[in-house]
């Protein structure tokens, strides 16, 4: 064999089979005669390949920018001018689709590294806002550089209408997903009873 060994990634092993319709890569949801089989194993690739996309994002992000997908998406959310002088807690979970529990924990590693705080609201001493410090302003302009450049590799192959494109048909996803709303009964129980 030429040249040295070479062992692919994951990531480069998944791109490989990107364009190949390996249905098995994942289980296949069981078929019943009223149900389009090729439908069902479209959407379960598509489903599928986001759950390895967020994944693959999530690493990346930690690998080559240092902070994770939340962190990433709360400092950006906090940089935006409209809320310089913070935003209530709850609203901010809202705008990210982050619950109040996983986002109560990255503000609290963001306060520790000094890049948040909480500060009281105007008027109503129970109101707790979150913002940028100055230094978190500082670490956003730094990263946001670095962001940039992440962005420019991560769609190198994409063309400016792809993107359009793209950004459209997750929105119509995101908007479809959040009318989701299957009849309870009808859950499988995990535990078999």
């Amino acid at each position: 064999m030429a040249g040295p060994h070479h062992t692919s990634s994951p990531a480069h092993r998944r791109r490989q089979s990107d364009d190949a319709f390996e249905p098995d890569d994942h289980v296949a949801p069981q078929r019943t005669p009223t149900r389009n089989a090729g439908n069902d194993q479209l959407n379960n690739r598509m489903f599928f390949r986001l759950f390895q996309l967020a994944n693959e994002l999530q690493r990346k992000s930690v690998q080559q920018l240092g902070i994770t997908t939340v962190q990433w998406a709360v400092l950006g959310a906090l940089s935006q001018e409209r809320f310089a002088d913070g935003i209530p807690f709850g609203q901010l979970g809202d705008y990210l689709v982050v619950t109040r529990q996983n986002l109560d924990g990255v503000i609290k590693r963001l306060e520790r590294d000094g890049l948040v705080q909480r500060v009281t609201g105007n008027g109503d001493k129970r109101a707790r806002l979150v913002q940028l410090t100055p230094r978190g302003q500082d670490y956003w302009k730094e990263t946001l550089q670095r962001i940039y450049q992440f962005y420019d590799q991560a769609t190198s192959h994409f063309s400016f209408d792809d993107r359009v494109a793209f950004v459209h048909y997750i929105n119509q996803l995101q908007r479809d997903l959040g009318s989701v709303d299957l009849p309870p009964e009808g859950v499988p129980k995990r535990n078999g009873s």
